[in-house]
């Protein structure tokens, strides 16, 4: 498997703003049983190697204030909260409260880890509040891509970083690919869509051409491969 990491530093100018409103469809489906089978099945199979990785990147600097945007279960707030210092406040978000609820469980009310319910296009927090964003793939499901861009870069302090990561194509990701096909085969009618949405943001170039139009500067993508 082989993805793309997004680590975006050093914002050199103030960002343009919009209001408005987003409707993530995809995160309102996450609900019943499918939270704790996401956390415990594909959890640990998926997204488990490359958490730790985007972890390891969006501590590096030793931030005080880190915020996750579609934290999910918790996966990738649990190795942050491991690598932060004792004294870093760590906040996590989702759209998707089922989603929240099952990384809550995770963390000792000791951790500083605040969960907070939010639209990572409108993020409820004031202008500078973070040294660092993380997000681990979930960009892909923003309906409004662009506008997520501008919220993080409004929410970051003058020098904060942006950390994310992409999927690449079906073509370097044989799980997905194997699972749309099969998916395809059995429903030749009504083909679910949802391998195809996490494989499909991948042009870096108009990646990093929205970055620097919502105020982002020396941008750097770095390929990783799963071993």
């Amino acid at each position: 498997m082989r993805n793309y990491d997004y680590l975006e530093l050093l914002p050199l100018r103030e960002a343009r703003r919009t209001r408005g409103s987003m409707h993530d469809t995809t995160a309102e489906q996450f609900t019943g049983a499918i939270p704790d089978h996401y956390d415990r099945a594909l959890g640990p199979v998926i997204f488990a190697d490359y958490a730790a990785d985007i972890a390891r990147r969006a501590v590096a600097s030793s931030p005080a204030r880190v915020l996750e945007t579609a934290a999910g279960t918790g996966i990738v707030t649990r190795h942050l909260r491991d690598l932060l210092p004792v004294e870093s406040k760590l906040t996590a978000t989702d759209l998707n409260e089922a989603m929240l609820d099952i990384a809550r469980a995770k963390f000792g009310p000791e951790e500083q880890v605040t969960f907070t319910a939010a639209d990572a296009t409108e993020l409820p927090f004031s202008d500078g509040t973070f040294d660092v964003v993380v997000c681990q793939y979930g960009v892909m499901f923003f309906s409004e891509k662009p506008r997520s861009y501008r919220e993080v870069r409004r929410v970051l302090t003058r020098n904060g970083r942006y950390v994310f990561n992409v999927w690449d194509s079906h073509a370097h990701n044989a799980f997905g690919r194997l699972a749309h096909e099969t998916a395809a085969r059995l429903y030749p009618e009504d083909s679910p869509p949802f391998f195809q949405v996490p494989f499909g943001y991948r042009d870096i170039d108009a990646i990093k051409e929205s970055l620097t139009d919502a105020g982002f500067a020396d941008i750097k993508a770095l390929g990783r491969a799963r071993q």
